[in-house]
């Protein structure tokens, strides 16, 4: 029998942009009939990969061919006019015009006069989108719908339009146990039609359900490809953090000794099932002033929406959070800046520092209220804050008057802790603190961590880096898909316990090994 024809290949893509190597001499193939998963940590160049097959970038280096030719798109619409469809994971439709004007834009049927054919664009509208599950007035504006309604009209959309390449790019996020189970009869059919899948997706139980090829990307190259069938869960997460198994055990990296030392039994921090539709589903968990606790799972587990939920910068449905014994009323991100709770942004430069004001006026923004009186503000008092904490945070900068955005990574990240610190906060809320910052600047974050753990402060520490997480935290809360599937304390603190309760493998079984590119 001979095997699928090869509908897309690419070799050696390589794209940069100032300051960083997104992908890197990558290498993919697609064949016809195939459902290929696209995985890999936040970095590790999947966005930009897709960008490049659909046009959005041009490449530095490489080759895309496209069923049997090379190509080079210099559009997302030619992308999609030759055969290759994104199904994104923010629905990008036209949210005012109707479901069926959205489902055919433009390829709108018309009659032999060459006018809009409604009544049959409506009519095939309703059959295409029954086929997926979903039964609505196609009239009304796209915008009445639910997002998972919406996604799937985005699916019904891109599959309609000949495809003969489907890009998914985290399409669950937004739909219900019903809708993931049509979406995946979905993807079966376009299997079975010798359409090729590209499945990029965080969750690991619906890769190993559709997929049957893998692609790991880390760090803009690929690290491993091959059958999905034979690489195990607790395998494929230790090749997307880049830690193998056995490097772990000879090195020995065993339980943090904890220099973190509690300040009391109760609690500074208690959040209890923190719900938020398609987000987090009850999670639960608690600090102790004077504790560095952890937060570990993928991209996409739901460390970044915990932290939000508890510092009120993400509504949720149900849920309560106290802090210091007092419950937190309002939920909103004030209330919870108000009774002593502050979130340092995983992403400082679009949530955090303001670049076009003064290093000055970035640590003020959040304490000047308290340093006014009668509506004005004391400068005096102002200078004192800054100065007390450039110095003791050893922010490098010509002066306070420096703009922020001149800055290095890890002096624009001292910034932004300073702005909180100023607030004397009881719990902190450190969202990949030492991400994208140099090796000297991630030291003294670090230690900075360790001093204000030692003073009584409240931490809560999500990092991606195992060895980071690992080492910084005196326990560790383990998510995935949204909700909390363990706590690791004590002598359990280590990589590779993290690692199984992630892969949800807890058994302490021989792991295969993963040395190769596949």
């Amino acid at each position: 029998m001979a095997p699928p024809a090869e509908v897309l290949a690419v070799r050696g893509l390589s794209k940069s942009f100032p300051g960083v190597r997104a992908l890197d001499d990558v290498d993919l193939t697609l064949h016809a009939g195939e459902v290929h998963a696209l995985i890999g940590e936040n970095g590790a160049g999947k966005s930009t990969l897709i960008k490049l097959l659909t046009g959005v970038y041009r490449p530095d280096a490489g080759e895309i061919t496209f069923q049997g030719h090379a190509v080079s798109f210099g559009t997302p619409l030619e992308a999609q006019k030759a055969g290759i469809s994104t199904i994104y994971q923010e629905v990008n439709l036209i949210p005012l015009l109707s479901v069926a004007r959205n489902l055919f834009l433009g390829r709108e049927p018309r009659n032999r006069f060459g006018v809009l054919d409604l009544a049959r664009m409506n009519r095939e509208a309703e059959d295409t989108l029954r086929g997926y599950g979903v039964q609505v007035d196609v009239r009304r504006p796209l915008r009445t719908l639910g997002v998972g309604a919406q996604q799937m009209v985005g699916l019904a959309r891109a599959v309609a339009t000949d495809a003969r390449v489907v890009i998914m790019d985290e399409p669950t996020s937004s739909l219900e146990p019903r809708e993931v189970e049509t979406l995946f009869s979905v993807i079966r059919r376009l299997r079975d039609a010798g359409i090729a899948v590209v499945y990029v997706s965080h969750r690991l139980d619906e890769l190993y359900a559709v997929c049957s090829t893998v692609t790991v990307l880390r760090d803009g190259r690929r690290v491993h490809h091959g059958s999905l069938a034979d690489l195990d869960r607790l395998a494929l997460v230790s090749t997307m953090l880049g830690r193998d198994l056995g490097e772990v055990r000879e090195e020995g990296l065993t339980k943090f000794t904890g220099d973190h030392q509690s300040a009391g039994s109760e609690p500074v921090l208690d959040a209890a099932d923190l719900t938020v539709p398609h987000k987090l589903h009850g999670v639960s968990l608690s600090i102790r002033p004077g504790e560095v606790v952890g937060l570990g799972g993928l991209l996409g587990s739901g460390r970044t929406e915990t932290a939000k939920a508890i510092s009120g910068a993400l509504p949720v449905r149900s849920g309560r959070v106290t802090v210091a014994g007092v419950p937190l009323r309002g939920g909103s991100a004030p209330a919870a800046i108000r009774a002593g709770i502050s979130l340092l942004p995983e992403d400082r430069k679009s949530e955090g520092i303001v670049p076009g004001l003064s290093v000055r006026e970035n640590i003020a923004l959040a304490v000047l209220p308290r340093l006014s009186r009668f509506g004005l503000v004391s400068e005096a008092r102002v200078d004192s804050v800054v100065d007390t904490f450039m110095k003791r945070l050893r922010i490098k900068a010509s002066s306070p008057h420096q703009k922020v955005g001149e800055l290095s990574g890890g002096n624009q990240q001292k910034v932004l802790l300073a702005r909180w610190l100023a607030m004397n906060p009881k719990v902190l809320l450190l969202d990949e603190p030492t991400r994208g910052i140099d090796v000297g600047a991630k030291a003294e974050v670090q230690k900075l961590v360790d001093e204000l753990a030692a003073d009584g402060l409240g931490v809560l520490l999500i990092s991606s880096d195992l060895e980071e997480l690992i080492e910084g935290s005196d326990r560790v809360v383990v998510l995935k898909d949204g909700a909390v599937v363990g706590e690791l304390t004590g002598d359990d603190v280590t990589e590779e316990r993290l690692m199984r309760t992630i892969a949800g493998d807890t058994l302490a079984e021989p792991v295969k090994e993963v040395t190769s590119d596949g």
